[in-house]
């Protein structure tokens, strides 16, 4: 596979690096983010967003859901049973094990809300751009050019 060659991005932004490093991570196959558990990625609205994580087999009590530096992280901690000698499994396919996965947020995008149902935890997601980023009609008033009249120079007369 071909290596690109992100340094002249580098040299001619600010601040967009993380955006060349994650392409530089997909085209280099880093596949670094578990596939434990399965998860879906949804629009709800024109600047809503919903993740969808099967966590069957944990509690409200064992899912922890923090943001910090534009990334959502969620993670289950499952507390260890006690080994009780009345459940016998013949199969045990279930996979309840701890887990922790990362989303990468776009800027201005905030949780508004979280919700465990069947089996699935909900996270919803908005997109709310600040008022100085919005776009404005900006109205025009009329001339408001300056007129630029040559000055009258001083003619000395000679006596």
């Amino acid at each position: 596979m071909r290596n690109l060659d992100f340094a002249p991005l580098y040299r001619s932004t600010v601040g967009f690096d993380h955006f060349a490093d994650m392409i530089d991570r997909a085209f280099t196959g880093d596949v670094s983010q578990p596939t434990y558990p399965p998860y879906n990625i949804e629009k709800t609205a024109e600047d809503a967003y919903r993740i969808s994580i099967a966590v069957a087999g944990f509690s409200e009590d064992d899912l922890a859901i923090e943001t910090r530096d534009n990334q959502l992280l969620v993670s289950a901690r499952k507390v260890e049973e006690t080994k009780d000698a009345s459940k016998t499994y013949l199969h045990r396919g279930i996979a309840q094990r701890s887990f922790e996965k990362r989303f990468q947020l776009a800027d201005h995008v905030v949780v508004t809300g979280a919700s465990v149902e069947h089996g699935m935890l909900h996270v919803d997601l908005v997109r709310e751009m600040p008022e100085a980023l919005k776009p404005r009609q900006i109205a025009i008033n009329g001339k408001t050019a300056i007129s630029a009249k040559p000055a009258k120079k001083a003619v000395a007369k000679a006596a």
